[in-house]
């Protein structure tokens, strides 16, 4: 869209123009960065030491008027002179403010002055004041255009997953090999959260010193003292079979010896479907969460397996409140090429989608990563389709692409990561040893959700409780 100024010899007094803006948690982040302002009270994130709500910082509601000023009326080629304001009421995350300038008088040229107003949109007055400025001499047009992205470290997906959780019935949870600070602390960390019910299984002189180190009581939890890790695995099935325990939880142990016990055709919990792992990250460019699989389990799926991969995925994502996955099977190209196989395999995956073969999902490939995720790289490659550049669920064509795919958001992109893997008679709460407590716990809350779905047939986070929690 053009948008062109308005010189000084066109300018009448009289004239108005006006923008409204909603107040976010970012725009106060944002504006912390910028000018260095710290102050508790005008910071996300600060309320349990300020004791309430945090509000806009004052110059910050100033500035949109500069907006006005500078985009819309004079708009490009304005420059400030001089600028009141008078701060009536104070503006707060969530506010839908009404910004106005009116032009009230003209000077010797260049000079202008305008009458600078911010409204809730009720009416209210927030912000008065007069702006003195040299108006544009020459005409400008200029074409609106998207500013560069920016990315905070903020992630607000995984707390109302986390806060729905925490309503359902903790699970019994074998914790197999908690003997390290990650390992226990996620673990205890979940149990206090009221999402879990550890029963810990392994070296007990090992747990105990990790409890030590952490300065945290285990007496109140279950201690199964197994030293080896395929003993361990065993012993955490058997929990299962016994039903004492409703989900197992990696810990410091290798993902070979649980994975190993879990599909024994024999005291196993092999399910109706193939084990896969689903990473679930919270993307700082994202507004939604996005599933990547299979990235821990199916080194090289053949097409059967793939179609058991795609439909735990669609499945996790429904358990995470997405009511129809748009679903990308990922290659190195968006067409179908007879000398990359995964192609081949994306597209006989998308057809069975659509002849009811998978369900619950809108599942389109092949697709590159690029116009899997972004709508312009979709359009600029000539792709119509319901999934291109706006992919929720990502199909990666092995273990290597996925895991690797998973780890550069992570420590690239900064996104917060948790996983799972489903397929199995319970839910496989199975994270990195390297991951913190925080992975463990959304871990933790995705295993709940799941098993709320596969009993219900229905999301939690679809149910009021969930709007709820999310407030």
């Amino acid at each position: 869209m053009s948008v062109r100024n308005t010189t000084w010899d066109e300018l009448e007094v009289g004239a108005s123009a006006a923008l409204d803006r909603t107040c976010t948690a970012q725009d106060l982040l944002l504006f912390a960065h910028v000018s260095g302002n710290l102050n508790p009270l005008t910071l996300p994130g600060m309320e349990a030491l300020t004791k309430g709500e945090p509000v806009a910082p004052s110059l910050w509601v100033g500035s949109l008027v500069s907006a006005v000023l500078g985009t819309l009326l004079p708009g490009a080629g304005t420059l400030y002179r001089a600028q009141s304001f008078d701060f009536v009421e104070r503006v707060r995350i969530g506010s839908r403010l009404r910004i106005e300038v009116k032009c009230i008088e003209k000077r010797a040229k260049p000079i202008a002055l305008f009458e600078t107003t911010v409204r809730e949109s009720d009416g209210r007055l927030v912000v008065r004041g007069v702006a003195e400025v040299e108006a544009p001499s020459m005409t400008i047009v200029t074409e609106a255009k998207d500013l560069p992205a920016l990315i905070l470290d903020d992630h607000e997906h995984f707390a109302p997953l986390i806060a729905v959780a925490k309503r359902l019935p903790a699970l019994p949870t074998a914790v197999l090999g908690p003997d390290d600070r990650h390992a226990l602390g996620g673990a205890v960390l979940s149990a206090e959260e009221g999402l879990i019910v550890p029963i810990l299984v392994g070296d007990g002189g090992r747990i105990r010193a990790a409890a030590k180190d952490l300065g945290v009581d285990i007496g109140r939890f279950e201690l199964i003292d197994v030293a080896d890790d395929r003993e361990a695995s065993k012993r955490a099935v058997g929990l299962v079979n016994t039903g004492k325990a409703a989900a197992i939880m990696k810990g410091n142990v290798k993902a070979e010896a649980l994975l190993n016990a879990v599909i024994k055709r024999d005291g196993g919990l092999r399910g109706a479907r193939r084990l896969s792992h689903s990473f679930v990250l919270d993307v700082p460019t994202l507004d939604h969460l996005l599933f990547i699989t299979d990235c821990a389990v199916n080194i090289a799926p053949d097409l059967a397996t793939k179609v058991d991969i795609v439909q735990n995925g669609i499945d996790l994502a429904r358990a995470c409140g997405i009511e129809t996955p748009r679903v990308g099977v990922l290659s190195a190209v968006e067409t179908v090429n007879p000398n990359i196989p995964s192609t081949l395999d994306a597209a006989a995956l998308s057809k069975m989608a659509e002849r009811g073969q998978i369900k619950g999902g809108i599942v389109d490939g092949p697709l590159a990563m690029d116009n899997a995720m972004d709508v312009s790289a979709a359009k600029t490659k000539g792709i119509t389709s319901l999934v291109a550049g706006r992919a929720e669920v990502l199909i990666v064509p092995n273990l290597e692409a996925g895991n690797m795919l998973a780890k550069e958001l992570t420590f690239v992109a900064r996104a917060e990561s948790a996983g799972l893997v489903i397929g199995a008679r319970v839910p496989i709460i199975l994270t990195s040893r390297a991951d913190n407590d925080r992975a463990r716990l959304v871990s933790c809350a995705l295993a709940q959700l799941y098993i709320h779905w596969c009993r219900t047939g229905r999301s939690a986070c679809t149910t009021p409780a969930f709007a709820n929690a999310a407030e």
